[in-house]
């Protein structure tokens, strides 16, 4: 009874977490695969079994379609910039100059704003009248009206809502190279782009990796900054997968076909994470 206690004993400490995890992660998930193949009522119950119709159907719909597009788009023009951004904060923070203490604080402020919070400040700044941007350009640029722009202003929200993130694990990872090899490097007369590149950049490289995987995903998955900014239009033109996930569902109540957009969502942030696990044997470097 005792061997048999000491066994069981382990699993019941893993209890309530494992408990969590079911119900907010796996029991949805699976609920969420078992839905993509029904047609649902108003209510999201499944009512009929149709098999792969439903995905057959999401990939003949142009709105499914241009939503990839925009999204592939957008995790482009977001992703990259909030990395550069934040790396090249960091490279300036981790400088041993007075008052590097308060640009820290500065630099990682943005990641204390919620999204929400955040799209109300910049939608009065992108404001067509009255709004600063505009003030400043002295024009009267519809910056979330205009097909051509909205998309790159809500990208400029989220870049800035990622950047405080960023800057906080590269600047971590810079202080974590010792100051010895830095050192040796000025001794030997490295230049800065060469100290850089051959000691910088390799020995931060576990942690540009994260960043990067952590950016894509974000990006990917970002939804209250558009909804609340531009809930998608004007004419699609940031109508990215999760906003067109949550229009099916609550809009159309479609939930079959919302749950199926879930599901190719999944696939695709699936394939990207397995790439870089796989590109990260070659380019992540780890003393």
């Amino acid at each position: 009874m005792k061997n048999l206690l000491k066994k069981v004993e382990p699993y019941l400490y893993l209890m309530p977490c494992l408990l969590g995890f079911w119900i907010f992660m796996f029991y949805p998930f699976i609920k969420t695969v078992f839905l993509s193949f029904n047609i649902t009522n108003a209510n999201g119950e499944a009512i009929e079994f149709v098999g792969f119709n439903n995905y057959k159907e999401l990939f003949l719909s142009p709105d499914f379609i241009s939503s990839i597009g925009v999204t592939i788009k957008f995790v482009a023009i977001t992703a990259i910039p909030a990395i550069l951004i934040g790396l090249g904060l960091a490279i300036l923070a981790n400088k041993k100059l007075k008052g590097s203490r308060i640009y820290e604080v500065l630099f990682a402020m943005p990641m204390a704003v919620s999204s929400a919070a955040a799209a109300a400040v910049w939608m009065l700044l992108f404001h067509p009248s009255i709004g600063f941007i505009n003030y400043i350009l002295k024009s009267q640029i519809g910056w979330l009206t205009d097909e051509k722009l909205a998309l790159f202003s809500v990208a400029l929200v989220t870049v800035w809502l990622n950047i405080g993130l960023n800057f906080i694990f590269i600047l971590t990872g810079l202080k974590n190279i010792p100051d010895e090899l830095n050192e040796s490097a000025q001794i030997d007369g490295a230049k800065m782009g060469k100290k850089f590149l051959k000691l910088t950049l390799p020995l931060v490289s576990p942690t540009l990796f994260f960043v990067v995987f952590i950016n894509i995903i974000n990006s990917f998955q970002s939804f209250a900054q558009i909804k609340l900014l531009t809930s998608g239009g004007p004419a699609n033109s940031t109508n990215v997968i999760v906003h067109e996930i949550y229009r099916e569902a609550f809009f159309n109540n479609r939930f079959e076909t919302a749950c199926a957009e879930s599901i190719v969502l999944f696939l695709i942030i699936l394939s990207i994470t397995l790439i870089q696990l796989k590109l990260e044997k070659r380019g992540v470097y780890y003393s």
